[in-house]
């Protein structure tokens, strides 16, 4: 099962809202389950740059079942992902990326957002997947 074409638009739309808010400048990216584009913004002025690290966050999100920055937590050195970064042609592993899990608890999708500092990013993710009541997957045993 993937995000709908629907609820990723409704996730775009609610995060450009929480980024607004923060009054800052935004690239959001939605992948389906596949870690495919389903959808995907880029604010006026929010920087090219950010457009790959958004994609990269929500793929790492999507790849791993899990936030983003819990994969940081995880990557640094002596801790047991130290370098994951380099594999599936590059991921990101600072805050910002979140899985989107459907009210079964599956794994339909995930949101990227890069364009500010790592906390406002992930606020702006958060309000995305809030838009369609994504709830946490099950503790992984990696996971803090």
């Amino acid at each position: 099962m993937h995000v709908s074409h629907q609820q990723a638009i409704n996730i775009i739309e609610k995060a450009i809202l929480k980024a607004e808010a923060l009054g800052v400048k935004s690239c959001i990216a939605v992948l389906d389950s596949g870690a495919n584009i389903k959808a995907f913004s880029r604010m006026d002025d929010a920087w090219v740059g950010s457009i790959d690290v958004a994609i990269k966050k929500a793929k790492t999100a999507c790849f791993f079942a899990m936030p983003s920055g819990e994969i940081g937590k995880l990557s640094q050195p002596g801790q047991p992902l130290y370098g994951i970064e380099h594999s599936n042609d590059g991921l990101i592993t600072f805050p910002g990326g979140l899985p989107i899990v459907d009210e079964a608890g599956m794994l339909v999708g995930a949101i990227g957002v890069s364009g500010d500092t790592v906390d406002n990013d992930h606020l702006v993710a958060l309000a995305g997947a809030e838009a369609c009541d994504s709830r946490d997957l099950p503790k992984h045993p990696w996971r803090t």
